[in-house]
This record gives C-alpha cells, sequence and structure tokens, in this order.
C-alpha cells in the first residue's frame, strides 16, 4: 500500500504543487486548506494550524480515511508585512503562530504515527527571506528561520527512528502572493536572482518529492534553497 502524504496548505501555490507531485507518483495524498477552496482531486481537509483542536481533528479524519500520514510537508503560512517601527505586537504574533507554532502543532501531531512505523518525512516550507531577512518582514523572515531550527532539533531527536527533517528555503515563486506585487517590485526581486527569473511551484515540487522519497534517506536536517542562486551573497 503506497503511504500517506499530508500537505498543510495545500489548496494552491507551492502546497498544491506538492500535492500533484506526489499523488502523481503514487500517493495517497491529503491536503488541509483554511480560507483558499480545495481542488476535488485530493482528500480535503478544513483545518486552522493556529488551532490545535482543529489540528487533531483534521489528522483523525485522514487517518481514518487514508491512514497515519507518514509524510508531512508543513506549508500553512500567513504574511502581515509591515515596517519595523509600524508593526503591531499582534501581527507579529500571528505570523508567528501560524508559520512557526503551527509547523509545530502538526510536526508533533504526525510524529506520533511515524513514530509507530519507525518512518518519516517531514518538509518544512521556509524561504529565501529566512537566510538573509527582507525589509517589511520581519515577523515572517522570523518564522521562516525558525523553522531551521525547528527542523535541525527534530531530526537529531528522531534520526534513529529513521525520520528524517528537512527545510526547503524557496527565492521568488510565481505564485499569487509574488502576482500581488507591482510590476516593478517584481522585476527588482527578479534582477536579485542569478537565474535571472523567478521559479515555478512546480520546481519546487520537485526537490520537496525528492526528499519525501526513499532515496533521501540519508539526508536529514538539511536546509535546500530553491531560489535561483539569490542567497548565494
Amino acid at each position: 500500500m503506497s503511504r500517506v502524504a499530508l500537505i498543510t496548505g495545500g489548496a494552491v501555490g507551492i502546497g498544491l504543487a506538492c500535492a500533484d507531485a506526489l499523488a502523481a507518483s503514487g500517493y495517497q495524498v491529503a491536503i488541509t486548506y483554511h480560507h483558499s477552496s480545495p481542488p476535488s482531486r485530493h482528500l480535503a481537509v478544513r483545518c486552522d494550524v493556529t488551532d490545535s483542536d482543529e489540528v487533531g481533528a483534521a489528522f483523525e479524519k485522514i487517518e481514518a480515511e487514508l491512514g497515519a500520514p507518514e509524510i508531512l510537508i508543513s506549508n500553512a503560512g500567513i504574511t502581515r508585512d509591515g515596517l519595523m517601527a509600524r508593526m503591531k505586537e499582534a501581527d507579529f504574533a500571528d505570523v508567528l503562530d501560524a508559520n512557526l507554532t503551527g509547523a509545530w502543532r502538526v510536526s508533533q501531531r504526525a510524529l506520533r504515527g511515524m513514530s509507530r512505523a519507525r518512518w518519516g518525512r517531514i518538509v518544512f516550507i521556509s524561504s529565501v527571506v529566512a537566510l538573509g531577512g527582507n525589509p517589511g518582514q520581519a515577523n515572517y523572515a522570523a518564522s521562516k528561520a525558525g523553522l531551521c531550527g525547528l527542523a535541525k532539533s527534530i531530526a537529531k531527536e528522531y534520526a534513529k527512528r529513521s525520520i528524517t527533517v528537512n527545510v526547503v528555503a524557496p527565492g521568488p515563486i510565481e505564485t499569487s502572493m509574488l502576482a500581488k506585487l507591482s510590476e516593478a517590485q517584481q522585476s527588482a526581486i527578479v534582477d536579485a536572482v542569478p537565474l535571472g527569473r523567478s521559479g515555478t511551484p512546480e520546481e519546487v515540487a520537485a526537490a520537496v518529492e525528492f526528499l519525501c522519497s526513499e532515496a533521501a534517506g540519508y539526508i536529514t536536517g538539511a536546509i535546500l534553497p530553491i531560489d535561483g542562486g539569490m542567497s548565494m551573497g
């Protein structure tokens, strides 16, 4: 029987591309969604990752229909951009709760089944801003950088159970988030990419799919930039 994969925030963008890639490779796929309407091609469960009860209920539904997830791609997240001097404390706290603590919540729950199976794959979707920061995104950068420390800690705790934990850090990717920026803003971002273009969700998904595979069993605690060379410095 094929392994069960769960992608949080899997209704659009990078999350959906990961879900489609894993499904195409034969995995049983479940996704969570919150605001965006989910596609009908995957088992979709509504879940706010800032609510522990909703996280628990989502896992119970997935376990009942597909089995315990052995693969977790933690992708759900939000932005509340603003310059440091004007950022409200609630905007900082909300972003960390959704992006970082939310990843901790779903990982802690997923590790139950992975520990029983003595096999698992966790991939956190971080961002290039975790590595270099970004003006107006102190909260987002902090939350995404936190994922790197979280991943390495879990990786060390669970390595002996054949559970790997890795991070991918995408640069500018062709998603709705990038599309909301002005043409001038998008052009400035692309100019900072050595390869001279933005990436696609499918390119991120290809790397995530590999990290979820049997072939990647000797990779854990890694942070993989997928940014066209943007983070080289």
